[in-house]
């Protein structure tokens, strides 16, 4: 059994690639939205023409980032939320309603100070852990059934 894992959530620093290296060995597949902030954020201006109304260039950005975070987490078996310290990401809970509306099995990747923020989220998650470590001791066991050592 083999799993397609989604990493949506905050994108200043490297949490993405620890769960990577540390699942290495295991059957996962991993998929996430473009995390160059600067790309995300005039990808639709860019691709579609300029705006010079910044709510339309948001908007243009946000419409098509859909498609690839839409995509990702349909295909995705597992969807890993990340709410980091440093800056409020709505995105990321709206990925996690999202992904928890179609059934997705949702780890939340959160420290303590936000739990009650995102009581409801957590809520709809089938885990909470604090460090990409646990989320990667979590593939493992449910990928090999082994506890971590």
């Amino acid at each position: 059994m083999g799993l397609n894992v989604y990493l949506s959530g905050e994108i200043h620093t490297d949490w993405r690639e620890q769960i990577m290296s540390g699942a290495q060995g295991l059957d996962v597949t991993f998929n996430a939205p473009v995390t160059d902030h600067d790309a995300s954020d005039d990808c639709g201006v860019s691709i579609l023409g300029e705006e010079p109304n910044k709510y339309w260039h948001d908007h243009k950005g946000a419409m098509v980032n859909a498609i690839r975070t839409r995509k990702g987490i349909a295909d995705a078996d597992v969807v890993v939320v990340r709410f980091g310290e440093k800056y409020k990401q709505w995105n990321a809970a709206f990925d996690a309603g999202y992904a928890s509306a179609l059934g997705k099995s949702l780890i939340i990747l959160q420290q303590p100070e936000h739990d009650h923020a995102l009581k409801e989220v957590d809520a709809a998650a089938l885990a909470v852990a604090r460090t990409p470590e646990q989320v990667v001791q979590i593939l493992r066991y449910v990928l090999t059934g082994a506890l971590p050592a």
